[in-house]
């Protein structure tokens, strides 16, 4: 390690982004293909971004690599550098254009016309200069875009969102949207007050096989004491209630994704009703800038599930 770069010169940037992304990605094929690169390539430049620093980076770990704590310490530093940069990036845009650009968003399937439409809806008419690009995205694929600067802002549940902790990401907690039980229009229970997830307990239940639904509904129950019978499973909310009207079980249903339907009485638990929390993230500094600000602005003021 003796061609160590004296000076602020051996910080280079691009050669840590992808260090960043070998510690997120694990391997130098994954790492070359999430940076459209080849493994010859990132092999070169970290091997490079070594001698700059003057450490020890990467161990052979049989037929794959680890990163050392130098590494590690390293990233640790760099982190905050990304962030100040993403400021800088945010500032300089606002100073540039004002509250005018483009900010890209990706979005659970049940947040898109529920809270970003809406959203979208009070820019066009308050902040005309800002446009919105709307990706449907599930978590992880949100947050693999944010990470890569696909996207600006990454919308998802809480349980499935980046720690407050990680140094990459802002989380902003946006809303609690209910859940509602979905019963078959001639239920006993329906339109009974003080309805408890409890007095459910017996019931046949409809919810997903696997995934983020399927621990929700489990969890709740669980919860409320009981675990749930499940008689049929589904991931679509549409398949869902058209099972639910037709008498064939009960479901959980968030109350951002609630569709009317003749044959479904949606129904408001009590005391032990379960919610969901929506946040956004942006990477860490961009909350700064002026249009993703305002996007940010008007997803949290968008009117909440009724």
């Amino acid at each position: 390690m003796s061609e160590r770069v004296p000076g602020p010169d051996r910080w280079d940037v691009k050669k840590l982004v992808i260090l960043r992304t070998l510690r997120e990605r694990d391997t130098v094929t994954a790492t070359a293909q999430a940076l459209l690169m080849t493994p010859s390539a990132v092999s070169q430049q970290l091997t490079n971004l070594a001698k700059q620093l003057g450490v020890t980076l990467l161990e052979a770990q049989g037929r794959r690599v680890r990163l050392t704590d130098a590494a590690h310490l390293v990233l640790r530093h760099a982190e905050a550098v990304f962030a100040q940069l993403e400021r800088a990036d945010a500032e300089l845009a606002a100073y540039t254009h004002g509250e005018v650009g483009e900010v890209r968003v990706a979005a659970f399937s049940t947040a898109v016309p529920a809270l970003v439409v809406p959203a979208v809806r009070a820019l066009r008419a308050a902040h005309p200069g800002v446009t919105v690009r709307v990706r449907e995205a599930e978590a992880g694929e949100a947050y693999e875009l944010l990470a890569a600067g696909d996207v600006d802002l990454a919308l998802s549940l809480a349980a499935h969102a980046p720690t407050a902790r990680d140094p990459k990401f802002t989380r902003v907690p946006l809303l609690a949207d209910p859940l509602d039980v979905a019963l078959p229009a001639g239920h006993p229970r329906a339109g009974r007050p003080g309805l408890r997830l409890a007095d459910l307990a017996g019931e046949p239940w409809i919810f997903g096989g696997s995934g983020p639904w399927s621990e929700i509904t489990t969890a709740a129950c669980e919860a409320a004491g009981f675990v749930p019978e499940q008689a049929h499973s589904a991931a679509g909310w549409t398949a869902i209630l058209a099972m639910v009207e037709a008498g064939m079980g009960v479901a959980l249903v968030p109350r951002m994704a609630a569709a009317r339907r003749d044959g479904v009485a949606m129904c408001a638990l009590g005391a032990d009703r379960p919610v969901r929390h929506v946040v956004a993230a942006v990477r860490k500094g961009a909350e700064e800038g002026g249009a993703v600000r305002r996007v940010l602005d008007a997803l949290r003021e968008a009117p909440a599930p009724a």
